[in-house]
């Protein structure tokens, strides 16, 4: 396939399968897994991934963000249930039913204006979300019988066939013990509702309320599947949690050196002459900038792997490039420099990114930009690349 080569993003697939089959083990063999495939994949590529866990790895349930996400993942070829979890217009309801996608509902009101726009003898799959202290979306009755009410109301909207209800849980990544508290009460909301419905012979096919922190570090016998997001591609809920497996990042950021060059005494080096050199040193100019979706943030403390060796970041990272000490490690233009992965004894991962611009690993690959052709690996072999 052809790509060039001047920065681009490694996906492994086989990375992918272990993770899920690692994950799915973990939270019990019986537990039905529904892959999180929004944001592209959390900037994987959804085009690639979605398929190859339905095909590969037999997963029947997807969720995503919004509309523009289901439709690419329904047009890669996946056949099963797609989820919206977020807000989607409601004169777009007729294309949600065309396409076969299940929507989240956050209130009556939502529900009946997107009736309005459901074509005559249809019925709109959906699953209603039950706001149990994420404060975001969902119904928000002032107890759990008020809330059963509404569900019922939402049920008997003529266009309307509920298929599941649903919770996110806000700090299921933490052992601080009062977050424990508070996911345990999410919980216990979320099952009183339940409790209520049934009382009035309501029963909803499917509830869930476990994300991938939630379906590690939490009770899910009440969640009828585990929604996994970010373990899926390599990454941990939170950084300083272990996992009971060791999950293995599916995204490698690799750029070229464009430039190496000799820099004396009192030279500057990029925007703002934040950086003088103190003495001689090796620049290498390196192709790849904030635009790629690289933080500029890492300006002067962000580190590289070049030739299996770190090169820490000097000035301002640019738009389109970036400069670093390469002082001692003979490196010349062309060389691959890795940004995100593994390179000899050395590896960079997202987390440590994230932790030097006190963000999450999360924000720094949904961050990567769409000009960074993603090329896609499977046992170690190029199959696709995005262009």
């Amino acid at each position: 396939m052809t790509y060039l080569k001047r920065a681009w993003a490694e996906i492994s697939l086989d990375a992918i399968a272990h993770n899920y089959t690692a994950y799915k083990q973990a939270v019990g063999g019986d537990k039905e897994i529904m892959c999180v495939v929004k944001a592209d994949c959390y900037g994987h590529c959804d085009r690639a991934i979605a398929p190859f866990l339905e095909n590969e790895l037999t997963v029947r349930k997807f969720a995503v963000s919004n509309i523009e996400e289901a439709r690419r993942v329904r047009e890669s070829g996946v056949t099963g249930e797609i989820l919206i979890l977020g807000y989607t217009p409601p004169e777009v309801a007729g294309e949600l039913c065309r396409l076969n996608i299940i929507q989240a509902i956050t209130e009556l009101s939502y529900a009946a204006e997107l009736c309005r726009f459901i074509p005559d003898g249809e019925k709109l799959s959906v699953h209603i979300a039950i706001d149990t202290g994420m404060t975001r979306i969902g119904l928000h009755g002032k107890d759990a019988q008020q809330t059963a009410d509404e569900v019922i109301e939402i049920s008997s909207l003529e266009k309307i066939a509920v298929k599941g209800m649903f919770t996110h849980l806000s700090v299921a990544d933490s052992d601080d013990e009062g977050d424990i508290t508070y996911t345990k009460a999410q919980i216990e909301k979320l099952m009183a509702v339940k409790a209520a419905l049934l009382s009035k012979d309501v029963e909803i096919p499917c509830v869930h309320y476990l994300n991938s922190a939630g379906g590690i570090y939490h009770d899910g016998s009440g969640s009828d599947l585990a929604r996994l997001g970010i373990i899926l591609y390599g990454l941990m809920p939170n950084a300083s949690l272990p996992l009971p497996f060791v999950p293995q990042p599916a995204l490698t950021l690799k750029a070229r050196v464009a430039q190496v060059k000799t820099i004396h005494k009192g030279e500057f080096v990029s925007y703002g002459r934040t950086f003088e050199a103190s003495g001689d040193m090796e620049l290498a100019t390196v192709a790849i900038g904030y635009a790629d979706g690289y933080p500029r943030a890492l300006s002067g403390k962000g580190e590289l792997l070049i030739n299996g060796r770190r090169a820490k970041i000097v000035g301002r990272v640019c738009m389109d490039q970036l400069m670093c000490d390469v002082t001692g490690l003979e490196v010349k233009a062309g060389d691959v420099v890795t940004l995100i992965g593994a390179d000899g004894n050395e590896c960079i991962t997202a987390d440590e990114i994230a932790a030097l611009c006190s963000t999450i690993g999360y924000e720094i690959v949904c961050g990567i930009s769409k000009r960074v052709p993603r090329v896609i690996l499977r046992n170690g072999v190029e199959l696709d690349a995005t262009v």
